[in-house]
């Protein structure tokens, strides 16, 4: 296997970027972004540009994503999967080849069967992978489960992340995750979901409704994310109920979303229907509401 450490740093990548030469630079030039890649991690998380960061085996090849044990690690691009579980340092491990040619690494996945640092879990499906070695996966489709496998065993539980272009050297994964998709939930393909969106108004029409959404929460995984800052176009079908809903928590049911106003605090629940990634990025229009319950 080869080493997950590299001495390139930062400036190194600049000055790639700005066509000067490095001959010691030991970093593959980022490739040419297919590269609206999906953000690896669904749910919270927190990273920093750590890539190249001293280490105590040499400078660090990815990034870290601090992120809530198991949560879901999704398929930055559409491609083939392979397991790795051979490496006491990167613990559970896994390759994605991506269809762009980019292979990335997914490294430190969960090996716990409970919520504590049991480690009594092995790099199995169900435990540490989301799909079977070598299965072909979309775009966005959970891969893997985020934890503290081998060297990371006992410290804050994270995704580390790594990109190599054309599968060569490691680049900084920075600009690709700054550039990237988030998820609102994951689900394999076909499978069925809903969502509940908590935000506020942005835009009304007899069959649209724009929502600045804060928060949501998917079943049937219950996964809840917060602070979010995402604007989500959803079809207002004629089905739809549309209540109004008073401080006092008693409903009424109204004609029309018409009466939405701009900044109203709002909570859609969506029709089930099956995922697929244009869900999960919810996509303009493709999410449709059933219940619209504004406040006041």
């Amino acid at each position: 296997m080869r080493s997950h450490r590299t001495t390139a740093r930062r400036i190194l990548f600049l000055a790639a970027m700005l066509g000067a030469t490095a001959g010691t630079a030991l970093a593959a030039p980022m490739a040419k972004a297919p590269l609206h890649i999906i953000f690896p991690v669904v749910g919270q998380a927190q990273y920093t540009d750590d890539f190249g960061a001293p280490r105590a085996g040499g400078p660090h090849q990815g990034i870290d994503m601090m992120a809530p044990k198991r949560s879901p690690a999704v398929a930055a691009e559409a491609g083939k999967v392979k397991y790795w579980t051979t490496s006491a340092t990167a613990g559970c491990m896994l390759y994605l080849y991506g269809a762009s040619k980019t292979t990335y690494l997914y490294i430190h996945l969960n090996n716990d069967l409970t919520a504590r640092n049991d480690n009594r879990g092995k790099c199995v499906q169900g435990v540490a992978y989301a799909v079977k070695n070598g299965a072909r996966v979309t775009a966005g489709q959970q891969i893997g489960y985020v934890g503290d496998s081998g060297d990371a065993n006992g410290g804050a539980t994270h995704l580390h992340f790594e990109v190599h272009p054309n599968g060569g050297k490691a680049t900084d994964p920075y600009p690709y995750l700054q550039g990237a998709q988030h998820l609102l939930f994951a689900a394999k393909p076909g499978t069925p979901f809903a969502l509940t969106l908590t935000g506020t108004v942005v835009s009304a029409s007899l069959s649209r409704l724009a929502v600045n959404v804060t928060s949501s929460q998917a079943f049937p995984s219950g996964l809840t994310q917060t602070k979010l800052k995402q604007t989500v176009t959803l079809t207002v079908p004629d089905a739809a109920v549309v209540q109004t809903v008073t401080a006092s928590g008693v409903a009424r049911s109204v004609s029309s979303v018409l009466s939405a106003a701009r900044g109203q605090k709002v909570v859609v629940w969506t029709e089930p229907a099956p995922a697929s990634l244009k869900a999960q990025r919810a996509d303009d229009g493709v999410l449709s509401a059933a219940l619209i319950q504004l406040s006041g």
